[in-house]
């Protein structure tokens, strides 16, 4: 099981999203956030009125837990959906997952995802 975060640009995430429901990954968790970056795109993007001294810009931060074999699926339909081709189009960090519980009920285990 593993974890996939996504940082893309605010105005793609429509075009992610799309791209992963419409290929039977439904389940994830979006975050309206604003980062930092080396290589962030500034003409392209808003700076923040919250952090006019970091430079930050509105970013999604996109959560989706799928199994080991979905992986490569998932990061290539994040890539293609997400790219517009310029600096700062974000990155993605695929990280283990050890077990998943349910906060509801007493069930736990990878047969949730």
């Amino acid at each position: 099981m593993k974890l996939i975060k996504a940082y893309i640009r605010h105005r793609k995430i429509d075009e992610v999203y799309k791209a992963l429901s419409e290929n039977g990954f439904c389940c994830m968790t979006m975050v309206d956030c604003e980062g930092t970056g080396q290589y962030s795109d500034r003409e392209r993007e808003h700076i923040s009125d919250k952090y006019p001294f970091a430079q930050a810009y509105r970013v999604i931060k996109l959560e989706i837990l799928v199994s080991a074999s979905s992986v490569k699926k998932v990061v290539a339909l994040i890539r293609e959906a997400g790219r517009t081709g310029y600096r700062g189009d974000g990155m993605i960090i695929v990280s283990p997952v050890d077990d998943v519980y349910k906060v509801r009920t007493d069930d736990s285990g990878i047969k949730y995802i």
